[in-house]
């Protein structure tokens, strides 16, 4: 079972050296604008750099040809590599077997994200096309978010919120009476699933708050900000807070289902901030329905965005909802930017990339 935070990196033969200017496409988006990587660049590296603007976040990814969670612009993107461009800093951008077969002066891709599910490596390292990303660049964003999601569900911050803000109602002092009242942090028995970049920050900030935190990560090593447990089995039996820090891998794929959900102590609160498809939804709807959990706070899904006929929907009351702004921090899309132009920088002076796949 994998819970590493970021892919683990291989060497990397030693790259060519570039003469002249780096030819670069900057493919970036709405939220790392295309303006930061080619500023980040040309910060490196003297370079010809083509923007191209992505629709996301305001056009949700997806599946495009054999990738994942990438921008449906193949065309845009075989378009703008089609002169020859040597690099593609991308964070969205479809890295499909067709982009690179249109593209054979591409030998570098650099994604500005944790891990490039939206490039087909198979095809890149047959094509001798050097991949590379952008680890931990979001881990502080996602970590602070999540401990948000977390005191939002203990304290019901946003089913307090709503009806004051929109209707002038006073009713969320309900939650001031005992059998509405939340939990705090503060000697919470709080468990952890992963111990990876995001994982062990949010462990830090909830030692803070004088949590106690278990861990279980069968791949983390050296001292842990918290105790670790040696089974999933056991930290869920001892968890009133259960947070998800695993990465999406086909083992843990379904991690906390119905069967998991159960050994949780009555009453507890799940917080996934991590991916979607970790959680069983409908187990966790009817987890909520029976009580054995008694709220949840979500920032992914196993299908975004969240389709309209979700039964999570039935349980405003108790549910924190996000659409996937984990990683939404101005700091974010500029240290992806720097962390992408660095590689592209150590490329072009024939230097050992850091943070390569193929």
């Amino acid at each position: 079972m994998t819970f590493a935070t970021n892919p683990a990196t291989t060497p990397s033969p030693a790259p060519l050296a570039s003469s002249g200017p780096v030819r670069v496409v900057a493919a970036g988006d709405r939220f790392v604008l295309p303006s930061l990587i080619a500023e980040a660049v040309r910060h490196e590296h003297p370079a010809d750099v083509r923007e191209l603007r992505l629709g996301w976040p305001l056009e949700p990814f997806g599946p495009v040809a054999e990738v994942a969670e990438a921008s449906d612009a193949e065309d845009e993107l075989i378009e703008a590599l089609g002169d020859g461009r040597q690099v593609l800093v991308t964070q969205m951008g479809p890295v499909t077997a067709r982009v690179l077969d249109a593209s054979p002066g591409l030998r570098l891709v650099v994604v500005c994200r944790g891990g490039p599910v939206n490039v087909n490596l198979d095809a890149a390292k047959s094509r001798d096309v050097r991949v590379c990303y952008a680890p931990g660049r979001n881990a502080a964003a996602t970590a602070e978010f999540t401990v948000g999601l977390m005191l939002a569900a203990l304290r019901r911050i946003p089913q307090a919120h709503i009806p004051l803000a929109g209707r002038g109602s006073w009713e969320g002092a309900a939650y001031y009476t005992y059998e509405h009242s939340g939990l705090e942090l503060e000697d919470l028995p709080v468990g952890l699933v992963g111990y990876g970049a995001v994982g062990s920050r949010v462990a830090r900030v909830l030692c803070a708050f004088g949590a106690q935190v278990m861990v279980y990560d069968p791949y983390a090593r050296g001292e842990i900000h918290g105790l670790r447990v040696s089974s999933l089995d056991e930290l869920l039996r001892r968890s009133r807070l259960l947070s998800l820090h695993a990465r999406l891998t086909a083992e843990t794929r379904g991690l906390i289902g119905a069967r998991e959900l159960d050994l949780l102590p009555a009453g507890a609160v799940v917080v996934n901030a991590a991916r979607g498809p970790l959680l069983d939804e409908g187990a966790l709807c009817a987890a909520l329905a029976s009580g054995r959990v008694s709220a949840a706070a979500l920032d992914t899904y196993a299908h975004e965005p969240l389709p309209p006929d979700s039964p999570l929907y039935g349980f405003a009351d108790r549910l924190v909802l996000t659409p996937h702004l984990g990683g939404a921090s101005r700091a974010v899309a500029e240290k992806a930017a720097r962390i992408a132009a660095a590689e592209v920088g150590r490329w072009a002076r024939g230097e050992s990339l850091a943070h390569c796949l193929t």
